[in-house]
């Protein structure tokens, strides 16, 4: 009995201003090319099972096309597998925080699909001798995650945070979902775990494992490339199980958009020119160019006085050929972080706030020094709302 295991597929997610011709946001267009690209790989594949740990869409309320497609590539997958059993969880992405909303998902139960949105289900099936407990989000603590004694083969199917298993890069980087105990996973009971949550393949216990996002859609893809060349990973993609053998299988997934993360440049000593040529230098040597690309180049070490000289109609036509160019300057730090050596200041809110805005990526239309002097300038208003707040009130003696 084989199972294929997807996640966090996040149809509708924008990005950037680029369009299509027909209108639609580009990177839209690419995150529901490569959900299309892995059904034809599970189709392939002709699993028993077809597992989706939740994050369908990227907003509760999605997009009218991410709608539509979303519809059309499952009954595409009902349609060419009328046999499998496929199953879907809602995410934290997908789940409604109002009673009064009915999360969008349901919309696929009528071709046939199994979908758990609002509480966890046992989904019992007695001619394979096998048991599903679908778990969507849901709040820390309210889940118990038990397999079932009288089933043969026992699968648990989830969405959110396994204990220990997040690098700190993805920690509470998104809207908070389920806490799960790690012990709970581990439980040699589960045949497999398939989770969802986390958007890089990781195995989490004996028989548990994210399969990961299938493109890149999380608020810091750059750590979450990091991570995947840390674990020599080939990029996104899928697994195949065999739940009676446990030979598992990660199946590549190629994205439609190309990132790239060019090598760093020290501008220490540095002048504006100076600076100009490395950078020229460094996209010219790019691997095929950087063309339809999204493309990040850190330049640490650069003076403001330094970036405002730089070479901006360069720039510009470096941002007209890739999809998206990011330029992160960065200036000369000031803060001594690491606990040895001389004593250093411990940074301030400002200080990790002007950090986090610089670090992040933007559309291509946004300032980056306007947004950080606007986030700074918010924080100030917000404390000085603060230290009203908490003044001492004074009291007349009688």
């Amino acid at each position: 009995m084989r199972l294929a295991h997807l996640s966090d597929l996040h149809l509708g997610f924008r990005q950037f201003q680029r369009t299509t011709p027909e209108g639609i946001n580009q990177r839209e267009a690419d995150v529901a090319a490569s959900f299309a690209r892995a059904l034809d790989r599970v189709i392939e594949l002709r699993p028993d099972l077809v597992l989706i740990a939740g994050d369908v869409f990227h907003t509760v309320r999605p997009t009218n096309p991410a709608i539509l497609h979303a519809f059309t590539q499952f009954s595409r997958l009902v349609r060419a597998l009328p046999d499998a059993i496929v199953v879907v969880v809602a995410g934290n992405h997908d789940m409604p925080r109002s009673s009064e909303t009915t999360c969008i998902l349901r919309l696929f139960a009528p071709l046939g699909i199994h979908v758990v949105d609002s509480a966890p289900r046992r989904l019992t099936f007695p001619e394979r001798d096998l048991s599903i407990l679908a778990v969507p989000d849901l709040p820390p603590g309210t889940v118990q995650l038990e397999p079932d004694p009288g089933a043969k083969h026992n699968v648990l199917l989830l969405h959110g945070e396994v204990e220990g298993a997040m690098p700190p890069h993805a920690r509470h980087s998104d809207r908070t979902a389920l806490t799960i105990p790690a012990a709970a996973v581990s439980a040699p009971e589960w045949n497999y775990v398939a989770l969802g949550h986390y958007h890089v393949y990781k195995r989490v216990g004996p028989n548990a494992y994210y399969s990961g996002a299938l493109d890149y859609t999380s608020t810091n893809v750059w750590s979450e490339i990091e991570e995947q060349r840390s674990q020599k990973l080939p990029g996104k993609g899928m697994i195949e199980r065999n739940i009676l053998t446990g030979k598992q299988t990660f199946h590549p997934l190629p994205v439609v958009r190309e990132f790239v993360d060019l090598p760093r440049i020290d501008g220490r000593g540095m002048s504006a020119s100076d600076l100009d040529a490395a950078i020229a230098a460094l996209v010219a040597r790019a691997p095929g160019g950087i063309d339809a690309k999204v493309v990040r180049l850190v330049a640490r070490n650069v003076p403001r006085h330094v970036a405002r000289e730089l070479d901006h109609r360069a720039l510009r036509e470096m941002q007209r050929k890739a999809l998206h160019f990011h330029l992160d300057t960065r200036r000369p730090e000031v803060i001594r972080r690491d606990a040895s050596g001389a004593p250093g200041r411990r940074p301030s809110l400002a200080d990790m706030l002007r950090e986090s805005l610089r670090g992040r990526m933007l559309a291509s239309d946004i300032d980056r020094d306007a947004l950080v002097d606007l986030g700074l300038h918010y924080l100030r208003e917000a404390e000085l709302v603060g230290a009203v707040r908490d003044r001492p009130t004074a009291v007349e003696e009688p």
